[in-house]
């Protein structure tokens, strides 16, 4: 009875212990992968049992939202916990030789709430928010640790020359003709390092992948794309030879090669899984999987035939749902409940303030985040958004809101800040085929006005002429 009770002590002291362990955060983002694109989703013809797996044994988001529709400014709203009304970066703003336009020294990011809480810090794969040299670098925005594509233009090729390890560069053998090293690969094998290394201690680690962005590449030989060829049936298409490295690298089989890059980042966060079983803190290890935007078109990719955007309008650069729902996952499995699904409507900027109450840190004043730990683990009660809020600054300037059911959204904003507004209801008309702004001006009045006040213009763009609320 002695040595059972001494046990049942034991055993009470070790859980003590680990309930008081910081928990891991792994924050997954996927490059433009649609809201239809996985199999909890609804897709037929795409693999991809890992993240399945993940949703069958966490909480499936229905209504959750990108920053916005393209790849930099979501990544800041991520980074910041701020619409992109609020973000320092607004647009895929590029810089020659490489990089894009740089978040600045004052801003203070989610990696930078983490480093305060005692964590180690790691980002692989695509930053995108400061050229080499910049404030918005990686390592001077709050990761240890970042490997990967410092800018997001290079990152359309999936056998660059290069890549960046820290403040290093780090060459790599490939040439427009013979492409041997596979970046994403590369990436992989390092990120795995960094959570073996750090599995003792609590860490950050961000990952985020560059698949399924356009170029449309895929090692020699790679035995998942060979599959989809056959899956599919696919006959190849003819493409110009000579490719010589600028613009997306020809495809002659882009449906296999698109279904074969989701399948192969599915197998990624598979092994991420399993890395941290491997080391025995998957229960104290909470993983977030998220797309950065919707579906995109370029490089031959042909997203009505995946469905990719899962019934809704629109795709990557769009305001519509299909631009900007995307599919969110959350798995804890000490904390939060198998088989959830949630209707919490939420945004990028939910995600410092959540990870800010996760780790007992303060969450700064000036976001526009709510924390979801409430929802995620059941206990207490969720907050809830008035509104959201998106703009986007390419073809021609776009502003959405989403209050309720309601969803607004107006085009043509550079041209015309007062454009008409176009109104949905998405209880009734998730599709947005049906502008109700004649029936419900009221509804519009109100998003108009939120339009005005959330776009607040910003003193980080001197070289950028910002006109939505001109």
């Amino acid at each position: 009875m002695k040595k059972l009770t001494l046990l049942l002590l034991s055993c009470c002291c070790t859980l003590a212990a680990f309930a008081q362990k910081k928990p891991n955060v792994v924050f997954i983002l996927v490059d433009d992968m649609g809201y239809g694109d996985l199999g909890c989703y609804g897709q037929e013809l795409i693999e991809t049992p890992n993240l399945d797996k993940l949703a069958a044994n966490g909480v499936r988001f229905t209504q959750f939202y990108a920053g916005t529709s393209v790849c930099a400014p979501s990544r800041a709203s991520l980074m910041t916990g701020k619409h992109t009304g609020h973000t320092p970066v607004r647009g895929n703003f590029e810089i020659e030789p490489e990089g894009q336009y740089p978040i600045p020294d004052s801003t203070f990011t989610m990696a930078e709430m983490f480093l305060r809480a005692g964590y180690t810090t790691g980002l692989f794969g695509k930053w995108g928010l400061g050229y080499p040299s910049s404030a918005g670098e990686p390592n001077k925005q709050g990761f240890d640790r970042f490997f990967g594509y410092n800018c997001q233009r290079q990152s359309h090729n999936f056998f660059p020359d290069h890549l960046w390890d820290n403040g290093q560069r780090v060459d790599l053998s490939n040439t427009p003709t013979d492409q041997q090293e596979y970046a994403a690969d590369i990436i992989q094998k390092e990120a795995l390092n960094f959570l073996e290394d750090n599995a003792n201690n609590p860490f950050f680690l961000y990952l985020a992948y560059t698949l399924p962005h356009a170029a449309l590449q895929l090692p020699e030989g790679d035995e998942v794309f060979e599959k989809y060829k056959r899956k599919f049936n696919e006959q190849p298409q003819p493409v110009k030879a000579g490719w010589q490295g600028v613009g997306y690298q020809p495809q002659a089989y882009p449906k296999a090669a698109y279904a074969a890059m989701v399948t192969k980042v599915d197998n990624y966060i598979g092994e991420v899984v399993q890395a941290l079983k491997t080391q025995g803190i998957e229960k104290n290890t909470l993983i977030v999987f998220a797309s950065d935007n919707g579906p995109h078109r370029e490089g031959g990719n042909q997203p009505e035939f995946f469905n990719s955007s899962g019934g809704f309008r629109g795709i990557k650069r769009d305001l519509y749902e299909g631009g900007i729902r995307v599919p969110v996952i959350a798995s804890w499995p000490s904390m939060i409940r198998k088989g959830r699904q949630s209707d919490y409507i939420g945004a990028f900027w939910d995600f410092l303030p959540t990870f800010a109450e996760l780790t007992g840190q303060p969450a700064p004043q000036n976001i526009d985040g709510i924390s979801i730990l409430p929802m995620l683990t059941s206990k207490g009660k969720q907050a809830q958004h008035k509104f959201l809020y998106w703009e986007f600054h390419e073809d021609g300037g776009r502003q959405a809101v989403r209050l309720g059911d309601w969803k607004g959204v107006r085009i043509g904003v550079v041209a015309d800040s007062r454009a008409p507004v176009q109104l949905f209801n998405l209880a009734t008309d998730p599709a947005e085929t049906t502008d109700v702004s004649a029936v419900h001006p009221e509804v519009v009045q109100e998003i108009e006005r939120i339009m005005e006040f959330a776009h607040v213009e910003h003193e980080s763009f001197p070289l950028v002429t910002d006109r939505l609320s001109k």
